[in-house]
Order: C-alpha cells, then structure tokens, then sequence
C-alpha cells in the first residue's frame, strides 16, 4: 500500500523537445512494463546496475515484494513505454532519517532534462516522507552527473577511491553526494 504522502502522487512533466512524461509510483501491476524497459539495457549500462535488471524473475520479485517503506520507486512513462525509473532507498535505525537516491533512464531519453526533473520529485518526495538528507553515489568520471546533482542542491562530500567494483574486476571511484533537506538551527 502506497504511503499517504505519494498515494495520489502524479506528476505530468515537460520536456525540451515538447515531450510529455508521466512521472508516478511503480505498483506491482508493472513488471511487464519493466521488463520491456530493462530488456532493452544495454552491456555497457549494465556495467553499473547493483543487480542483474534483465533477469525478469528479479523484476518479478520486485513488483511482487514491493515495499514502500524500504525502496519508493518512481517511473517516467511515455505512451505506455517506461523511459526512466528513480528510486528513493530508505536507511534503517540510526540513519532513518537518510534516503539514498538512484537514478537510470533510457537512453534516447538522456540528456533532455528528465533526468533533472525525476531527481526533484524524489527530492520532494524524501521531504515529504520527512527525510532529514538525501544521498547520491555517482561515478566519479561522470562530472556532468556530478554537476547536476550539485545544480538541485547536492555537495560532493568526497571521493571514494575504488568504491565500485564492475562485474568484470576493474574498479572506478564515486563520488558520495548529500543534500540537507531541513534547515539546520543552532540555536543557544
């Protein structure tokens, strides 16, 4: 059951060519839709997923265990075509108040602005599920993913040297990124 905060959340974007997307909670009646949309990965892209996204048993996993107060998944969706998927990834016990945000999209809708606007509706949708700070982790090599995040709010706090390890052995550095979601006071 979706949490009263995004239950009635849908979001009708615009991007720079003009195009409509739909931006709304992924529901379990969507596998088919992901796994027409994670098919289609590339082997290059999938050099960076945590998890092996064509495998559609893993898709239906995900739709049949969905869970909104552990992963809230967001689809960008365009004639019935899943273009992009964000997700806000909730922390547990002492850093409750942290969400960690993912983020990929279809390649041919790369580098129009979507990407930017799925990044703030799950920024507005941390705040309202009361996060205190939301996380990025980003490929270092990729500095215009780093600008990005860094134009809605986000401050690279450092560079972890071989964080990420892709399937074949080599590794790569990340950028972790935070953005502060309420106003610190240091009242005396």
């Amino acid at each position: 059951m979706l949490p009263e905060q995004i239950k009635n959340f849908r979001e009708m974007v615009t991007l720079k060519d003009g195009t409509y997307v739909l931006l709304r909670p992924m529901n379990s009646e969507d596998e088919k839709l992901l796994v027409e949309f994670y098919s289609a990965v590339s082997d290059d892209d999938m050099r960076f997923f945590r998890h092996h996204v064509k495998d559609p048993s893993l898709i239906h996993d995900w739709c049949k265990n969905l869970d909104y107060s552990k992963v809230m998944p967001i689809l960008a969706i365009v004639k019935d075509h899943v273009v992009g998927s964000a997700s806000l990834h909730f922390c547990e016990g002492p850093k409750r108040h942290v969400g960690e945000v993912r983020l990929f999209l279809a390649k041919d809708f790369r580098k129009r602005g979507l990407g930017m606007k799925m990044i703030r509706a799950m920024i507005d949708l941390a705040r309202r599920q009361g996060l205190g700070i939301l996380t990025a982790e980003v490929i270092a090599d990729f500095t215009k993913f780093v600008k990005a995040f860094e134009l809605l709010g986000f401050k690279s706090m450092c560079i972890l040297d071989d964080y990420f390890m892709f399937p074949d052995g080599d590794f790569c550095d990340i950028v972790l990124m935070t953005m502060p979601l309420r106003s610190r006071t240091d009242e005396f």
